[in-house]
């Protein structure tokens, strides 16, 4: 399970952030705080056993602003990633907020369909990384590929042409159910480039018509297979 800290000064809205993280498959809510001196103090709490994985976070707060508590978390070497979840539009702010690893930055006032893209391109971001990491650590293209989760909204439906679709659907069906295809696979058969075909992959798995799980094998490193479920 992936452990979220929700940061919100407004009560109502830390509440609603909280229902939907723990509403998508993989996120458990550490707790919902309103400040930052309370965000610090529930990173400090969850402690090195139960550490806090992942913090969505305001940057306008009652008490310090939401680069401070950046500042701090960074200083006290704490190992979560940050989204953050906030109506600050200073390029400044951005900018900061970026060179301290934010990984995603959501503008209010956004959708809650808006979050649920950028935790699950997150959980894709993390199961990228883990299946990636062999022997030797992790190559440069499998960073990249990693990476280019984080810059990449989910939304289903974005990019995605019906006719492409149902081939690359019918290229799923056509393989062994019990072992999927990979990205460069579908690509093969579809005459897809990679990137398109990981793309409509992505959207498949995203409805829940498909599930993804690492492919050992080979003297390479593991690679993403992607699986018919029922839904298919």
């Amino acid at each position: 399970m992936i452990r979220v800290l929700v940061v919100e000064d407004d009560p109502l809205l830390a509440a609603g952030h909280a229902e939907k993280v723990s509403s998508v498959p993989g996120f458990e809510v550490v707790a919902a705080v309103n400040s930052g001196r309370e965000a610090l103090a529930a990173v400090g709490a969850a402690g090195a056993r139960t550490p806090v994985d992942l913090v969505l976070l305001d940057m306008t707060l009652p008490d310090v602003d939401g680069l401070q508590v950046l500042r701090a978390l960074r200083a006290a070497a704490v190992p979560a990633d940050v989204i953050a979840v906030t109506a600050a539009r200073d390029p400044g702010v951005v900018r900061q907020a970026l060179s301290m690893g934010v990984v995603q930055y959501l503008l209010k006032p956004f959708s809650s369909a808006a979050l649920e893209d950028r935790l699950r391109a997150y959980a894709r971001f993390r199961a990228d990384v883990a299946a990636a990491s062999g022997e030797h650590g992790i190559d440069q293209q499998a960073i990249d590929e990693a990476l280019s989760q984080l810059r990449t909204a989910s939304t289903p439906g974005r990019g995605v042409a019906a006719p492409t679709l149902q081939t690359v659907v019918a290229a799923l069906r056509e393989a062994p159910a019990a072992q999927g295809l990979s990205a460069a696979e579908v690509a093969a058969v579809t005459g897809l480039s990679r990137v398109s075909a990981r793309r409509y992959l992505e959207h498949l798995s995203a409805a829940g018509r498909v599930r993804r799980e690492p492919r050992y094998g080979g003297s390479g490193r593991p690679e993403l297979a992607y699986l018919p479920t029922s839904a298919l």
